[in-house]
């Protein structure tokens, strides 16, 4: 694993810097150390990049066969979701509980869709 040292060190830093300015200044510290965080783990993933190279992307059938349990699931808990909307809140219950079910599949399929 890469050395430690600079990263802790600037933990230290800001964490003196946070002790001598008072609570006041803690947002600003945090935020200044996430924005050095976050770059030095750009660098390392960069770095590991460059020494293995990208993952390989997912192929479409594997995506497409995320979707099934996903239509599964959705249809199975559709029915005891359609009886109990209809049952408590009538027509509007009903309607509602199935745009959601159908908003959850969409959100899904996009997500796998944009994944592969």
């Amino acid at each position: 694993m890469a050395d430690m040292r600079p990263l802790r060190d600037e933990l230290q830093a800001t964490l003196d810097a946070r002790r001598d300015l008072g609570p006041e200044y803690e947002q600003a510290l945090v935020e200044s150390f996430v924005e050095r965080l976050d770059a030095t783990i750009a660098a390392r993933v960069r770095a590991e990049l460059d020494i293995h190279g990208p993952r390989p992307g997912k192929n479409h059938k594997s995506s497409t066969s995320a979707l099934i349990p996903i239509a599964l699931g959705s249809l199975g808990l559709s029915i005891p979701l359609t009886a109990i909307a209809a049952s408590a809140a009538g027509p509007a219950g009903l309607v509602m509980a199935w745009l959601a079910i159908i908003t959850v599949n969409i959100v899904a399929s996009v997500a796998i869709m944009r994944g592969r």
